[in-house]
Protein backbone atom coordinates (compact mmCIF):
# COMPACT_ATOMS: atom_id res chain seq x y z
CA UNK A 1 0.00 0.00 0.00
CA UNK A 2 1.45 2.67 -0.90
CA UNK A 3 2.01 6.22 1.14
CA UNK A 4 1.96 10.29 1.22
CA UNK A 5 3.13 12.80 3.62
CA UNK A 6 2.76 16.54 2.87
CA UNK A 7 5.58 17.85 2.11
CA UNK A 8 5.02 21.14 4.41
CA UNK A 9 8.66 21.75 5.38
CA UNK A 10 9.70 22.13 1.98
CA UNK A 11 7.01 24.80 1.08
CA UNK A 12 7.25 26.76 3.99
CA UNK A 13 11.24 27.26 2.49
CA UNK A 14 9.95 27.55 -0.72
CA UNK A 15 7.01 30.26 0.68
CA UNK A 16 9.28 31.94 3.05
CA UNK A 17 13.00 31.26 2.07
CA UNK A 18 13.34 31.69 -1.56
CA UNK A 19 9.82 33.65 -1.96
CA UNK A 20 9.60 35.88 1.02
CA UNK A 21 5.96 36.11 0.51
CA UNK A 22 5.08 38.76 3.13
CA UNK A 23 7.56 41.00 1.65
CA UNK A 24 6.87 41.05 -1.80
CA UNK A 25 4.06 44.19 -1.68
CA UNK A 26 1.58 42.13 -3.44
CA UNK A 27 -1.87 42.60 -1.64
CA UNK A 28 -3.35 40.33 0.66
CA UNK A 29 0.61 38.96 1.03
CA UNK A 30 1.43 40.62 3.94
CA UNK A 31 -0.81 38.45 5.72
CA UNK A 32 0.94 35.33 5.14
CA UNK A 33 3.47 35.25 7.99
CA UNK A 34 5.02 31.79 8.44
CA UNK A 35 2.46 30.87 11.03
CA UNK A 36 -0.37 31.44 9.02
CA UNK A 37 0.79 29.84 6.25
CA UNK A 38 2.01 26.79 8.40
CA UNK A 39 -2.01 26.41 10.07
CA UNK A 40 -3.49 26.00 6.28
CA UNK A 41 -0.76 23.66 5.55
CA UNK A 42 -0.84 21.45 8.30
CA UNK A 43 -4.37 20.93 8.22
CA UNK A 44 -4.59 20.63 4.51
CA UNK A 45 -2.02 17.94 5.24
CA UNK A 46 -4.15 16.00 7.34
CA UNK A 47 -7.21 16.37 4.92
CA UNK A 48 -4.91 14.72 2.52
CA UNK A 49 -2.51 11.96 4.42
CA UNK A 50 -5.58 10.91 6.46
CA UNK A 51 -8.87 11.10 3.92
CA UNK A 52 -7.37 11.10 0.12
CA UNK A 53 -4.25 9.04 0.04
CA UNK A 54 -6.33 5.63 1.45
CA UNK A 55 -8.74 6.37 -1.07
CA UNK A 56 -6.56 6.49 -4.03
CA UNK A 57 -5.94 2.95 -4.44
CA UNK A 58 -9.84 2.96 -4.15
CA UNK A 59 -10.68 4.50 -6.72
CA UNK A 60 -7.87 2.93 -9.21
CA UNK A 61 -9.17 -0.12 -8.26
CA UNK A 62 -13.41 0.42 -8.37
CA UNK A 63 -13.31 3.44 -11.03
CA UNK A 64 -16.34 4.89 -11.75
CA UNK A 65 -20.14 3.48 -13.23
CA UNK A 66 -23.21 4.45 -15.34
CA UNK A 67 -25.81 3.10 -14.20
CA UNK A 68 -29.01 4.63 -15.43
CA UNK A 69 -27.80 7.92 -16.43
CA UNK A 70 -26.59 8.48 -13.05
CA UNK A 71 -22.17 8.15 -12.52
CA UNK A 72 -21.59 6.10 -8.81
CA UNK A 73 -18.11 7.74 -7.81
CA UNK A 74 -15.78 5.14 -5.90
CA UNK A 75 -16.29 3.94 -2.20
CA UNK A 76 -15.79 6.48 0.02
CA UNK A 77 -15.44 9.78 -2.51
CA UNK A 78 -18.58 11.18 -1.39
CA UNK A 79 -17.94 11.32 2.04
CA UNK A 80 -14.29 12.28 1.20
CA UNK A 81 -15.70 15.10 -0.76
CA UNK A 82 -18.20 15.97 1.64
CA UNK A 83 -15.15 16.49 4.30
CA UNK A 84 -13.43 18.70 1.71
CA UNK A 85 -16.47 20.95 1.17
CA UNK A 86 -17.02 21.75 5.03
CA UNK A 87 -13.41 22.34 5.21
CA UNK A 88 -13.90 24.89 2.86
CA UNK A 89 -10.91 24.15 1.15
CA UNK A 90 -12.68 24.50 -2.60
CA UNK A 91 -13.17 28.46 -1.45
CA UNK A 92 -9.60 29.40 -0.84
CA UNK A 93 -9.00 31.93 -3.41
CA UNK A 94 -12.23 32.66 -4.73
CA UNK A 95 -14.22 36.30 -4.32
CA UNK A 96 -15.44 36.56 -0.87
CA UNK A 97 -18.42 38.18 -2.45
CA UNK A 98 -19.52 34.75 -3.05
CA UNK A 99 -18.72 33.02 -0.55
CA UNK A 100 -15.05 32.58 -0.80
CA UNK A 101 -12.14 33.16 1.84
CA UNK A 102 -9.86 35.49 -0.49
CA UNK A 103 -6.79 34.22 -0.02
CA UNK A 104 -4.23 34.51 -2.85
CA UNK A 105 -4.28 31.81 -5.67
CA UNK A 106 -0.36 30.90 -3.95
CA UNK A 107 -1.94 29.10 -1.13
CA UNK A 108 -3.97 27.17 -3.38
CA UNK A 109 -1.62 26.23 -5.09
CA UNK A 110 0.22 24.37 -2.52
CA UNK A 111 -3.05 22.88 -0.95
CA UNK A 112 -3.46 21.63 -4.57
CA UNK A 113 -0.33 19.99 -4.89
CA UNK A 114 -0.99 18.19 -1.85
CA UNK A 115 -4.41 17.07 -2.64
CA UNK A 116 -3.29 16.01 -6.39
CA UNK A 117 -0.39 13.95 -4.77
CA UNK A 118 -2.91 12.52 -2.30
CA UNK A 119 -5.48 11.45 -5.16
CA UNK A 120 -5.21 13.24 -8.55
CA UNK A 121 -8.58 11.75 -9.85
CA UNK A 122 -10.66 12.97 -6.47
CA UNK A 123 -9.07 16.57 -6.44
CA UNK A 124 -10.04 16.65 -10.00
CA UNK A 125 -13.67 16.73 -9.76
CA UNK A 126 -13.46 20.28 -7.44
CA UNK A 127 -10.25 21.43 -9.57
CA UNK A 128 -12.57 21.56 -12.95
CA UNK A 129 -15.32 23.11 -10.76
CA UNK A 130 -12.55 26.06 -10.00
CA UNK A 131 -11.92 26.63 -13.39
CA UNK A 132 -15.58 26.60 -14.23
CA UNK A 133 -16.02 29.10 -11.38
CA UNK A 134 -13.31 31.26 -12.81
CA UNK A 135 -14.74 31.60 -16.14
CA UNK A 136 -18.37 32.59 -15.04
CA UNK A 137 -16.29 35.24 -12.44
CA UNK A 138 -14.26 36.84 -15.35
CA UNK A 139 -16.87 36.68 -18.15
CA UNK A 140 -20.35 36.36 -16.74
CA UNK A 141 -23.00 38.76 -16.30
CA UNK A 142 -24.03 39.99 -13.03
CA UNK A 143 -27.27 37.90 -12.88
CA UNK A 144 -25.16 35.09 -13.73
CA UNK A 145 -22.55 35.34 -11.36
CA UNK A 146 -24.83 35.45 -8.55
CA UNK A 147 -27.07 32.41 -9.99
CA UNK A 148 -24.37 29.87 -10.18
CA UNK A 149 -21.02 31.45 -8.18
CA UNK A 150 -22.08 30.48 -4.76
CA UNK A 151 -23.01 27.28 -4.69
CA UNK A 152 -19.66 26.74 -7.34
CA UNK A 153 -16.98 28.36 -4.36
CA UNK A 154 -18.93 26.05 -1.91
CA UNK A 155 -18.95 23.15 -4.53
CA UNK A 156 -22.53 22.52 -3.48
CA UNK A 157 -22.47 22.37 -7.11
CA UNK A 158 -19.70 20.95 -9.49
CA UNK A 159 -18.02 22.76 -12.87
CA UNK A 160 -16.91 21.21 -16.15
CA UNK A 161 -15.56 22.49 -19.38
CA UNK A 162 -16.90 20.89 -22.70
CA UNK A 163 -14.57 21.12 -25.74
CA UNK A 164 -13.63 18.24 -27.83
CA UNK A 165 -15.89 16.72 -30.18
CA UNK A 166 -15.78 13.38 -31.06
CA UNK A 167 -14.13 14.82 -34.77
CA UNK A 168 -11.96 17.28 -33.38
CA UNK A 169 -9.44 18.26 -30.92
CA UNK A 170 -6.92 21.12 -31.03
CA UNK A 171 -8.47 22.05 -33.95
CA UNK A 172 -11.96 23.57 -32.07
CA UNK A 173 -12.96 25.80 -35.16
CA UNK A 174 -14.33 22.61 -36.29
CA UNK A 175 -16.68 21.72 -33.38
CA UNK A 176 -20.20 21.18 -34.66
CA UNK A 177 -22.22 21.78 -31.32
CA UNK A 178 -25.09 24.36 -32.26
CA UNK A 179 -26.57 27.12 -30.29
CA UNK A 180 -30.43 27.99 -32.06
CA UNK A 181 -31.06 30.92 -30.73
CA UNK A 182 -34.90 31.55 -28.91
CA UNK A 183 -36.63 34.10 -28.22
CA UNK A 184 -36.39 34.34 -24.29
CA UNK A 185 -32.70 35.36 -25.37
CA UNK A 186 -31.48 31.56 -24.25
CA UNK A 187 -29.91 28.74 -27.16
CA UNK A 188 -30.56 25.64 -27.25
CA UNK A 189 -27.69 23.69 -27.34
CA UNK A 190 -27.67 20.32 -29.59
CA UNK A 191 -24.14 18.04 -29.85
CA UNK A 192 -21.85 15.36 -28.49
CA UNK A 193 -18.90 16.40 -26.12
CA UNK A 194 -15.75 13.80 -25.40
CA UNK A 195 -13.64 13.28 -22.21
CA UNK A 196 -15.28 15.66 -20.12
CA UNK A 197 -13.53 15.44 -16.73
CA UNK A 198 -16.46 15.12 -13.74
CA UNK A 199 -18.94 15.45 -16.68
CA UNK A 200 -21.54 13.53 -14.57
CA UNK A 201 -21.60 12.29 -10.92
CA UNK A 202 -22.95 11.52 -7.87
CA UNK A 203 -21.49 14.09 -5.54
CA UNK A 204 -23.10 17.21 -5.94
CA UNK A 205 -26.89 18.73 -6.66
CA UNK A 206 -26.05 20.11 -9.73
CA UNK A 207 -23.25 20.46 -12.02
CA UNK A 208 -22.64 23.99 -14.25
CA UNK A 209 -21.33 22.74 -18.00
CA UNK A 210 -19.97 25.10 -20.02
CA UNK A 211 -19.99 24.30 -23.58
CA UNK A 212 -18.57 25.47 -26.76
CA UNK A 213 -21.12 25.84 -29.89
CA UNK A 214 -21.48 27.46 -32.65
CA UNK A 215 -24.69 30.09 -33.39
CA UNK A 216 -25.79 29.77 -36.88
CA UNK A 217 -25.28 32.34 -39.60
CA UNK A 218 -22.25 32.84 -37.45
CA UNK A 219 -17.90 33.40 -38.98
CA UNK A 220 -16.11 30.58 -39.67
CA UNK A 221 -13.61 28.49 -37.49
CA UNK A 222 -12.87 29.99 -34.18
CA UNK A 223 -14.28 33.28 -34.93
CA UNK A 224 -17.83 31.73 -34.51
CA UNK A 225 -17.66 29.98 -31.41
CA UNK A 226 -19.49 30.95 -28.55
CA UNK A 227 -19.26 29.82 -24.92
CA UNK A 228 -22.75 28.60 -22.91
CA UNK A 229 -23.64 27.76 -19.24
CA UNK A 230 -25.85 24.88 -19.90
CA UNK A 231 -26.95 23.48 -16.51
CA UNK A 232 -27.85 19.76 -15.71
CA UNK A 233 -30.60 21.41 -13.23
CA UNK A 234 -32.34 24.64 -14.34
CA UNK A 235 -32.16 26.81 -11.81
CA UNK A 236 -35.13 28.91 -10.27
CA UNK A 237 -35.63 32.40 -9.57
CA UNK A 238 -35.08 31.68 -5.58
CA UNK A 239 -31.58 29.55 -6.50
CA UNK A 240 -33.19 26.66 -6.19
CA UNK A 241 -33.03 23.49 -8.31
CA UNK A 242 -35.57 23.25 -10.89
CA UNK A 243 -36.35 20.65 -13.53
CA UNK A 244 -34.14 18.52 -15.26
CA UNK A 245 -32.13 20.12 -18.59
CA UNK A 246 -31.57 17.99 -21.73
CA UNK A 247 -28.10 17.05 -21.01
CA UNK A 248 -26.95 13.42 -20.22
CA UNK A 249 -24.25 11.41 -19.96
CA UNK A 250 -23.55 8.89 -22.49
CA UNK A 251 -21.10 6.66 -21.78
CA UNK A 252 -17.61 6.37 -19.55
CA UNK A 253 -14.15 6.31 -21.40
CA UNK A 254 -12.40 3.28 -20.10
CA UNK A 255 -8.77 4.80 -19.41
CA UNK A 256 -5.24 3.79 -18.55
CA UNK A 257 -5.36 6.03 -15.37
CA UNK A 258 -7.32 8.51 -13.11
CA UNK A 259 -9.93 5.99 -12.94
CA UNK A 260 -11.59 7.64 -9.92
CA UNK A 261 -12.93 10.60 -12.24
CA UNK A 262 -15.56 10.15 -14.41
CA UNK A 263 -14.61 11.13 -17.63
CA UNK A 264 -17.64 11.00 -19.68
CA UNK A 265 -19.22 11.65 -23.21
CA UNK A 266 -21.80 14.44 -22.58
CA UNK A 267 -25.21 14.72 -25.32
CA UNK A 268 -26.75 17.86 -25.29
CA UNK A 269 -30.49 17.36 -26.96
CA UNK A 270 -32.23 20.68 -27.31
CA UNK A 271 -30.25 21.76 -23.62
CA UNK A 272 -30.99 25.13 -22.42
CA UNK A 273 -27.99 27.37 -23.04
CA UNK A 274 -27.34 30.83 -21.35
CA UNK A 275 -23.99 32.65 -23.59
CA UNK A 276 -21.54 33.93 -21.48
CA UNK A 277 -19.99 37.43 -22.39
CA UNK A 278 -20.27 37.90 -26.22
CA UNK A 279 -21.49 35.81 -29.30
CA UNK A 280 -18.58 34.35 -31.17
CA UNK A 281 -16.23 35.38 -28.21
CA UNK A 282 -16.13 31.91 -26.60
CA UNK A 283 -12.67 31.07 -26.97
CA UNK A 284 -11.20 34.05 -25.35
CA UNK A 285 -13.41 33.21 -22.14
CA UNK A 286 -12.48 29.46 -22.20
CA UNK A 287 -9.12 30.58 -22.14
CA UNK A 288 -9.44 32.19 -19.24
CA UNK A 289 -10.60 28.40 -17.86
CA UNK A 290 -7.74 26.59 -19.82
CA UNK A 291 -5.02 29.00 -19.35
CA UNK A 292 -5.82 28.32 -14.88
CA UNK A 293 -6.16 24.23 -15.97
CA UNK A 294 -2.69 24.19 -17.84
CA UNK A 295 -1.19 25.34 -14.96
CA UNK A 296 -2.95 23.10 -12.57
CA UNK A 297 -1.96 20.35 -14.79
CA UNK A 298 1.80 21.23 -14.92
CA UNK A 299 1.03 20.60 -10.92
CA UNK A 300 -0.11 17.48 -11.24
CA UNK A 301 2.56 16.35 -13.24
CA UNK A 302 5.16 16.77 -10.72
CA UNK A 303 2.89 16.29 -7.95
CA UNK A 304 2.62 12.93 -9.30
CA UNK A 305 6.40 12.31 -9.41
CA UNK A 306 6.66 13.81 -5.90
CA UNK A 307 4.56 10.87 -4.27
CA UNK A 308 6.32 8.43 -6.49
CA UNK A 309 9.22 9.48 -4.91
CA UNK A 310 8.63 9.27 -1.54
CA UNK A 311 7.28 5.78 -1.74
CA UNK A 312 10.79 5.05 -4.27
CA UNK A 313 12.51 6.36 -1.20
CA UNK A 314 11.25 4.52 1.54
CA UNK A 315 11.71 1.00 -0.33
CA UNK A 316 15.31 1.99 -1.38
CA UNK A 317 15.85 2.80 2.35
CA UNK A 318 14.66 -0.86 3.49
CA UNK A 319 15.32 -3.15 0.10
CA UNK A 320 18.88 -4.96 1.43
CA UNK A 321 20.32 -6.73 -2.13
CA UNK A 322 24.16 -6.51 -2.74
CA UNK A 323 27.08 -5.39 -1.31
CA UNK A 324 28.48 -1.43 -1.38
CA UNK A 325 31.52 -2.04 -3.29
CA UNK A 326 34.28 0.52 -1.25
CA UNK A 327 32.64 -2.20 2.08
CA UNK A 328 29.81 -3.92 3.56
CA UNK A 329 27.57 -1.01 5.49
CA UNK A 330 25.16 -3.54 6.89
CA UNK A 331 28.01 -6.59 7.87
CA UNK A 332 25.24 -8.02 10.15
CA UNK A 333 22.68 -8.12 7.88
CA UNK A 334 22.46 -10.39 4.67
CA UNK A 335 22.60 -7.38 2.31
CA UNK A 336 23.23 -3.68 2.11
CA UNK A 337 20.73 -1.56 1.50
CA UNK A 338 20.22 -0.69 -2.14
CA UNK A 339 20.88 3.08 -1.14
CA UNK A 340 24.58 2.08 -1.12
CA UNK A 341 24.57 1.65 -4.89
CA UNK A 342 25.55 4.79 -6.91
CA UNK A 343 23.05 4.05 -10.23
CA UNK A 344 20.13 3.72 -7.30
CA UNK A 345 21.92 7.46 -5.78
CA UNK A 346 21.41 8.32 -9.15
CA UNK A 347 17.64 7.27 -9.67
CA UNK A 348 16.55 8.87 -6.48
CA UNK A 349 18.77 11.94 -7.09
CA UNK A 350 16.81 12.99 -10.51
CA UNK A 351 13.64 12.48 -8.79
CA UNK A 352 14.48 14.57 -5.80
CA UNK A 353 15.89 17.35 -8.13
CA UNK A 354 13.24 17.25 -10.36
CA UNK A 355 10.70 17.29 -7.56
CA UNK A 356 11.80 20.11 -5.72
CA UNK A 357 13.13 22.28 -8.62
CA UNK A 358 9.41 22.15 -10.13
CA UNK A 359 7.37 23.08 -6.73
CA UNK A 360 9.90 26.00 -6.37
CA UNK A 361 9.19 26.79 -10.28
CA UNK A 362 5.18 26.50 -9.81
CA UNK A 363 4.80 28.02 -7.11
CA UNK A 364 6.99 31.17 -8.74
CA UNK A 365 4.17 31.23 -11.70
CA UNK A 366 1.16 31.14 -8.46
CA UNK A 367 2.88 34.46 -7.29
CA UNK A 368 3.72 35.83 -10.71
CA UNK A 369 -0.66 35.17 -11.14
CA UNK A 370 -0.95 37.20 -7.60
CA UNK A 371 0.71 39.88 -9.05
CA UNK A 372 -0.81 40.42 -12.16
CA UNK A 373 -4.44 39.92 -10.76
CA UNK A 374 -3.92 41.69 -7.57
CA UNK A 375 -1.56 44.31 -8.86
CA UNK A 376 -2.97 44.71 -12.17
CA UNK A 377 0.85 43.93 -12.79
CA UNK A 378 1.13 43.53 -17.26
CA UNK A 379 4.45 42.67 -16.85
CA UNK A 380 3.91 39.81 -14.76
CA UNK A 381 0.70 38.76 -16.95
CA UNK A 382 3.00 38.91 -19.96
CA UNK A 383 5.76 36.56 -18.02
CA UNK A 384 3.54 33.83 -16.74
CA UNK A 385 2.06 33.71 -20.23
CA UNK A 386 5.07 32.87 -21.77
CA UNK A 387 5.83 30.24 -18.49
CA UNK A 388 1.88 28.84 -18.43
CA UNK A 389 3.46 26.34 -21.77
CA UNK A 390 6.67 25.56 -19.89
CA UNK A 391 4.99 24.52 -16.91
CA UNK A 392 2.60 22.79 -18.27
CA UNK A 393 4.73 20.69 -20.43
CA UNK A 394 8.06 20.41 -19.27
CA UNK A 395 6.84 19.29 -15.72
CA UNK A 396 4.14 16.82 -17.05
CA UNK A 397 7.42 15.22 -19.26
CA UNK A 398 9.51 15.90 -16.04
CA UNK A 399 6.81 14.38 -14.00
CA UNK A 400 5.63 11.30 -15.56
CA UNK A 401 9.57 10.65 -15.95
CA UNK A 402 9.88 11.22 -12.30
CA UNK A 403 7.69 8.32 -11.62
CA UNK A 404 8.72 6.48 -13.90
CA UNK A 405 12.28 6.95 -12.37
CA UNK A 406 10.60 5.91 -9.01
CA UNK A 407 9.02 2.66 -10.53
CA UNK A 408 12.35 1.34 -11.60
CA UNK A 409 13.53 2.15 -8.19
CA UNK A 410 11.75 -0.72 -7.13
CA UNK A 411 12.32 -2.95 -9.91
CA UNK A 412 9.64 -5.94 -9.92
CA UNK A 413 7.66 -4.28 -7.19
CA UNK A 414 7.31 -1.30 -8.99
CA UNK A 415 4.88 -3.12 -12.00
CA UNK A 416 2.95 -4.64 -9.56
CA UNK A 417 -0.27 -3.06 -8.18
CA UNK A 418 0.73 -3.54 -4.65
CA UNK A 419 3.23 -1.27 -4.37
CA UNK A 420 1.32 1.73 -6.08
CA UNK A 421 3.83 3.05 -8.41
CA UNK A 422 2.29 1.60 -11.48
CA UNK A 423 -0.59 3.94 -10.13
CA UNK A 424 1.44 7.03 -10.26
CA UNK A 425 2.90 6.10 -13.47
CA UNK A 426 -0.87 5.60 -14.89
CA UNK A 427 -2.07 8.86 -13.45
CA UNK A 428 0.77 11.09 -14.37
CA UNK A 429 0.65 10.19 -18.00
CA UNK A 430 -2.61 12.07 -18.72
CA UNK A 431 -1.07 14.90 -17.51
CA UNK A 432 1.03 15.19 -20.93
CA UNK A 433 -1.79 15.30 -22.96
CA UNK A 434 -5.01 16.60 -21.47
CA UNK A 435 -5.61 20.61 -21.44
CA UNK A 436 -3.36 20.64 -25.25
CA UNK A 437 -0.77 17.85 -25.79
CA UNK A 438 2.43 19.21 -24.99
CA UNK A 439 3.28 19.49 -28.68
CA UNK A 440 0.93 21.97 -28.72
CA UNK A 441 2.41 23.09 -25.59
CA UNK A 442 5.70 23.75 -27.10
CA UNK A 443 3.79 25.27 -30.99
CA UNK A 444 2.72 27.86 -28.69
CA UNK A 445 5.36 28.67 -26.59
CA UNK A 446 7.43 29.13 -30.13
CA UNK A 447 4.68 30.09 -32.55
CA UNK A 448 2.79 32.55 -30.41
CA UNK A 449 4.56 33.45 -26.54
CA UNK A 450 8.00 33.92 -27.83
CA UNK A 451 6.59 37.16 -29.89
CA UNK A 452 4.01 38.46 -27.55
CA UNK A 453 4.47 41.65 -27.23
CA UNK A 454 7.39 42.29 -29.64
CA UNK A 455 9.35 39.45 -27.60
CA UNK A 456 9.12 42.03 -24.65
CA UNK A 457 8.60 39.30 -21.87
CA UNK A 458 11.46 36.90 -22.95
CA UNK A 459 13.83 39.45 -22.61
CA UNK A 460 12.65 40.54 -19.41
CA UNK A 461 13.10 37.06 -18.45
CA UNK A 462 16.66 37.06 -19.72
CA UNK A 463 17.32 40.43 -17.66
CA UNK A 464 16.07 39.12 -14.48
CA UNK A 465 18.22 36.01 -15.04
CA UNK A 466 21.33 37.95 -15.80
CA UNK A 467 20.11 40.70 -12.95
CA UNK A 468 20.10 37.10 -10.70
CA UNK A 469 23.90 36.62 -11.50
CA UNK A 470 25.10 39.48 -11.64
CA UNK A 471 23.85 40.46 -7.54
CA UNK A 472 24.84 37.03 -6.78
CA UNK A 473 28.46 36.71 -8.10
CA UNK A 474 31.60 37.30 -6.66
CA UNK A 475 30.47 36.58 -2.98
CA UNK A 476 31.24 33.07 -3.04
CA UNK A 477 34.26 31.15 -5.52
CA UNK A 478 32.47 27.67 -4.98
CA UNK A 479 28.90 29.20 -5.34
CA UNK A 480 29.79 30.73 -8.73
CA UNK A 481 31.19 27.30 -10.02
CA UNK A 482 28.86 25.30 -9.20
CA UNK A 483 25.60 27.43 -9.35
CA UNK A 484 26.18 30.94 -11.47
CA UNK A 485 28.03 29.39 -14.28
CA UNK A 486 25.95 27.03 -15.04
CA UNK A 487 22.74 29.43 -15.32
CA UNK A 488 24.81 31.47 -17.42
CA UNK A 489 25.97 29.20 -19.89
CA UNK A 490 22.53 27.30 -20.23
CA UNK A 491 20.59 30.70 -20.37
CA UNK A 492 22.99 31.50 -23.38
CA UNK A 493 21.95 28.82 -25.04
CA UNK A 494 18.34 29.20 -24.41
CA UNK A 495 19.13 32.82 -26.30
CA UNK A 496 21.17 31.14 -28.88
CA UNK A 497 17.79 28.91 -29.67
CA UNK A 498 15.61 31.89 -29.69
CA UNK A 499 18.28 33.57 -31.86
CA UNK A 500 18.28 30.84 -34.50
CA UNK A 501 14.86 31.10 -34.53
CA UNK A 502 14.57 34.51 -35.29
CA UNK A 503 17.29 34.10 -38.41
CA UNK A 504 15.77 31.32 -39.64
CA UNK A 505 12.10 30.77 -38.47
CA UNK A 506 10.11 33.62 -40.34
CA UNK A 507 11.32 32.63 -43.77
CA UNK A 508 10.86 28.68 -42.85
CA UNK A 509 8.31 28.45 -40.27
CA UNK A 510 9.62 24.63 -40.07
CA UNK A 511 12.96 25.46 -38.60
CA UNK A 512 10.94 27.05 -35.53
CA UNK A 513 8.52 24.70 -35.69
CA UNK A 514 10.80 21.33 -35.42
CA UNK A 515 13.03 22.46 -32.39
CA UNK A 516 9.86 23.71 -30.92
CA UNK A 517 9.42 20.96 -27.99
CA UNK A 518 13.59 20.91 -27.73
CA UNK A 519 13.17 24.61 -26.78
CA UNK A 520 10.58 24.06 -24.24
CA UNK A 521 12.60 21.74 -22.02
CA UNK A 522 15.52 24.38 -22.67
CA UNK A 523 13.14 27.05 -21.86
CA UNK A 524 12.46 24.25 -18.47
CA UNK A 525 15.95 23.55 -17.64
CA UNK A 526 16.92 26.86 -17.26
CA UNK A 527 13.79 28.12 -14.92
CA UNK A 528 14.65 25.26 -12.87
CA UNK A 529 18.40 26.35 -13.10
CA UNK A 530 17.02 29.66 -11.45
CA UNK A 531 15.05 28.02 -9.10
CA UNK A 532 17.68 26.05 -7.74
CA UNK A 533 20.03 28.89 -7.92
CA UNK A 534 17.23 30.96 -5.66
CA UNK A 535 17.13 27.80 -3.05
CA UNK A 536 20.19 27.78 -2.91
CA UNK A 537 21.32 31.75 -1.89
CA UNK A 538 18.24 30.99 0.68
CA UNK A 539 19.67 27.78 2.16
CA UNK A 540 22.94 29.63 2.43
CA UNK A 541 21.55 32.83 4.08
CA UNK A 542 19.18 30.85 5.98
CA UNK A 543 22.49 28.45 7.42
CA UNK A 544 24.36 31.69 8.55
CA UNK A 545 21.65 32.00 10.85
CA UNK A 546 20.60 30.60 14.53
CA UNK A 547 18.72 27.30 15.06
CA UNK A 548 18.99 26.58 11.26
CA UNK A 549 17.94 22.97 10.31
CA UNK A 550 21.13 21.99 8.98
CA UNK A 551 20.71 19.29 7.78
CA UNK A 552 17.79 19.95 5.58
CA UNK A 553 19.57 22.87 4.30
CA UNK A 554 22.12 21.00 3.66
CA UNK A 555 20.31 18.72 1.62
CA UNK A 556 19.02 21.33 -0.37
CA UNK A 557 22.31 22.60 -1.49
CA UNK A 558 23.55 19.16 -2.33
CA UNK A 559 20.41 18.84 -4.84
CA UNK A 560 20.95 21.85 -6.13
CA UNK A 561 24.65 21.10 -6.89
CA UNK A 562 23.15 17.73 -8.58
CA UNK A 563 20.87 19.78 -10.55
CA UNK A 564 23.27 22.00 -11.91
CA UNK A 565 25.65 19.26 -12.66
CA UNK A 566 23.56 16.06 -14.20
CA UNK A 567 20.51 18.07 -15.21
CA UNK A 568 21.58 21.58 -16.26
CA UNK A 569 23.80 20.33 -18.92
CA UNK A 570 20.96 18.95 -20.92
CA UNK A 571 20.21 22.76 -22.86
CA UNK A 572 23.39 21.78 -24.71
CA UNK A 573 21.96 18.32 -26.46
CA UNK A 574 18.69 20.47 -26.64
CA UNK A 575 20.49 23.72 -29.08
CA UNK A 576 22.47 20.79 -30.82
CA UNK A 577 18.93 19.22 -31.78
CA UNK A 578 17.04 23.00 -32.20
CA UNK A 579 20.41 23.98 -34.82
CA UNK A 580 19.97 21.11 -36.62
CA UNK A 581 16.39 22.32 -38.44
CA UNK A 582 13.95 20.77 -39.74
CA UNK A 583 15.82 18.50 -42.55
CA UNK A 584 16.07 15.78 -39.98
CA UNK A 585 12.50 16.31 -39.10
CA UNK A 586 10.68 17.07 -42.59
CA UNK A 587 13.34 14.15 -45.00
CA UNK A 588 11.02 11.56 -45.01
CA UNK A 589 8.40 11.79 -47.67
CA UNK A 590 4.60 10.40 -45.44
CA UNK A 591 4.90 7.03 -47.88
CA UNK A 592 8.22 6.06 -46.65
CA UNK A 593 7.82 5.52 -42.82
Amino acid sequence: MPSYTAPVKDMQFVLHDVLDVSSTGIPGYDELDRDTTAAILDEAAKLAENVLAPLNPVGDAQGCTLENGVVRTPEGFHDAFNQMREGGWPALDCDPEYGGQGLPYLVSTAVGEMFSSANMAFNMYQGLTHGAYNAIHAHGSEEQKATYLPKMVSCEWGGTMNLTEPHCGTDLGLIKTKAEPQEDGTYKITGSKIWISAGEHDMVDNIIHLVLAKIPGGPEGVKGISLFIVPKFMVNADGSRGDRNAVSCGGLEHKMGIHGNATCVMNYDGATGFLVGEAHKGMRAMFTMMNEARLGVGLQGYAQGAVAYQNALGFAKDRLQGRDVTGAKNPEGPADSIMVHPDVRRNLMDQKALTEGARAFVFWGASLIDQAHRSGDKDAEGLISLLTPVIKGFLTDKGFETAVLAQQTLGGSGFTREWGLEQFVRDARITMIYEGTNGIQSLDLVGRKLAQDGGKHVMAFFDMVKRFIAEHKGQDEAFDAQFLEPLKAASKDLQQAGMFFMQNGMKTPNEALSGSYDFMHLFGHVCLGLMWARMAVAAKAALAGDGADRAFLNAKMATGRYYMARQLPATRTHLARIESGAEPVMALDVESF
